[in-house]
């Protein structure tokens, strides 16, 4: 019998690339989206439109606000595994959303292991946590003993479905693992997340599309690393003899502004800084053009500024590591932003 899996956040980066290795593995994969009016489905498509995968792959519309559509989307499925990768996942938008961003990814969680307590079958359940949990801590590396400092409404929920899935799995012997992930990307990361952003805005002002990128504070750090090795991560996280917590990291930090910098070298564009802090710019030096402007509306009212993950735990005992490091996740952003580009001119 092959296993089934059910995603809540099937449409997201990671959702769309954990359905595609589960089917890799034979699993059939039930993703849970919420309806809307504009298609979003558009990192599914092709696994959703293909005559093959419609005997493995199945959509459904369901929302974390509602109680009584997980519960029947939950007993009627009767899945083997449930990931929750849904969310408000921008950690600046959570500052003007708070209240609906705690409902999702708070409360969110804990309806999902309420429906999960009052079935009958054993399910083995997986909560997206987040680096962002530490906060500005002071360790050199956080792993899974590092203590949380939210900075954030987005930090602060997710710290909450952090604790709730230790309670049940402690309380109800529920298989609940936590994976703490650093920041992980790919070609199909939302525009409005910082490394695609400087991708598609350089490879759009090398082609005279867009004259400036607007951003914020440049100099925080993150460990980056590249979706399709996190959702393998949580994958092993599932298949391991019991329930734990697990943080997914690469262990190597960078600048936004290091990002910056090389993505502009790949592109052949030579830039150089002028100026500080608000008033911080970089131009072509060949035309003296002013592309990237420092902007305070891009600043988050508390900022994080050092992440760096330790992920020893995982790779010894899940047998985990990222295949993946900084250089070539920015060659394979930049190979299908560029192709894009080229498809249009």
């Amino acid at each position: 019998m092959k296993k089934i899996a059910l995603i809540f956040g099937v449409n997201g980066q990671d959702g769309s690339y954990l359905a595609k290795l589960l089917i890799s593995k034979k699993y059939k994969v039930h993703g849970v989206i919420r309806r809307s009016s504009s298609i979003n489905t558009m990192r599914l498509n092709d696994i959703y439109e293909e005559p093959q995968y419609r005997k493995i792959f199945y959509l459904h519309y369901g929302d974390l606000l509602d109680s009584g559509n997980i519960y029947q989307l939950i007993n009627t499925i009767k899945p083997d595994e449930i990931y929750n990768l849904a969310a408000q996942s921008h950690v600046g938008v959570s500052f003007k959303t708070p209240v609906y961003t705690s409902n999702v990814n708070a409360l969110g969680t804990l309806r999902i292991l309420e429906a999960i307590k009052e079935q009958k079958k054993k399910i083995k359940f997986y909560q997206a946590g987040t680096s962002e949990m530490f906060g500005n801590s002071k360790k050199k590396y956080q792993n899974e003993k590092t203590s949380f400092q939210a900075e954030s409404p987005y930090a602060a929920a997710k710290i909450f479905s952090h604790h709730m899935v230790i309670n049940y799995r402690n309380s109800y012997k529920i298989f609940a693992s936590n994976g703490i992930l650093f920041n992980h990307e790919s070609p199909v990361r939302g525009e409005t997340f910082v490394t695609r952003k400087i991708i598609k805005a350089l490879v759009r002002i090398k082609y005279n599309k867009q004259k400036i990128l607007y951003l914020g504070n440049i100099y925080s750090k993150r460990d980056w690393g590249h979706a399709k090795d996190y959702v393998l991560g949580m994958w092993k996280i599932l298949q391991y003899k019991k329930p734990d917590d697990f943080v997914l990291s690469t262990g190597n930090a960078f600048t936004v502004k290091y990002f910056i910098n090389k993505v502009a070298k790949k592109l052949k564009l030579k830039i150089k800084w002028i100026g500080k802090g608000l008033k911080e710019k970089a131009y072509v030096m060949s035309s003296k053009k002013i592309i990237i402007k420092i902007d305070k509306q891009y600043f988050r009212p508390t900022e994080v500024n050092y992440l760096r993950g330790d992920s020893a735990k995982a790779r010894k005992l899940l047998n985990w590591c990222p295949n993946f490091n900084l250089n070539n996740l920015i060659d394979e952003m930049l190979n299908v932003e560029l192709n894009k580009i080229n498809e249009k001119n």
